[in-house]
């Protein structure tokens, strides 16, 4: 490595240490005074051991998957009885986009997890608004370990023929040993 190279290697490291220095400062409150306490010192192993114990928790390398059930990627309301009749549908729902994100600690994956969707009126739509009724369900080696169907409603304001909706549902905890096949789903739940 020529010696140019070096120097600006080295720069650029001593302006990655600098800006991460600066934004761990403010992260956890630390500032000039705090960084210059901690210029010099030297852990000991009871601190060391003290810290594992306080650290924050490690983020899953391995969130389980996120999927829409098969049949629950849509729902649609038809008037008068007359199902399938594209020109008595009331209004639609679909989810585009699902989400979740994990933190595992202490045998727990602590999940976190969402969809997005549209409510679309149909040919015969008046509403103004509809209730999106969602089911999240999380299965671990095939038995149901969460299951929970949520209304979620959807205001329609004229003259808009669609409106969005999203649903997040947060701190589902679910045992963790490791090796477990865990599946998370969502769709629509139009069973009454």
């Amino acid at each position: 490595m020529t010696k140019p190279s070096f120097t600006r290697l080295f720069a650029m490291a001593g302006l990655s240490v600098a800006l991460a220095g600066c934004s761990m400062g403010s992260m956890f409150g630390g500032g000039a005074s705090s960084s210059a306490n901690l210029q010099n010192a030297t852990a000991t192993p009871q601190a060391v051991a003290q810290a594992q114990t306080n650290a924050l928790p490690a983020i899953a390398t391995e969130c389980p998957p996120i999927k829409v059930r098969v049949g629950g990627e849509a729902m649609y309301y038809y008037g008068g009885g007359r199902t399938g009749d594209p020109k008595a549908l009331q209004y639609q729902g679909v989810i585009d986009e699902v989400t979740r994100n994990c933190v595992v600690s202490n045998g727990l994956i602590t999940v976190n997890m969402g969809a997005s969707g549209r409510v679309l009126l149909g040919p015969a739509g008046n509403q103004s608004s509809v209730n999106a009724p969602i089911r999240f369900a999380v299965e671990r080696d095939g038995q149901a370990v969460f299951s929970e169907k949520y209304t979620i409603p959807v205001a329609l304001t004229p003259p808009a023929q669609s409106a969005e909706f999203v649903k997040v549902v947060e701190n589902v905890a679910i045992p963790y040993l490791g090796g477990e096949s865990i599946t998370i789903w969502v769709g629509f739940d139009t069973r009454g």
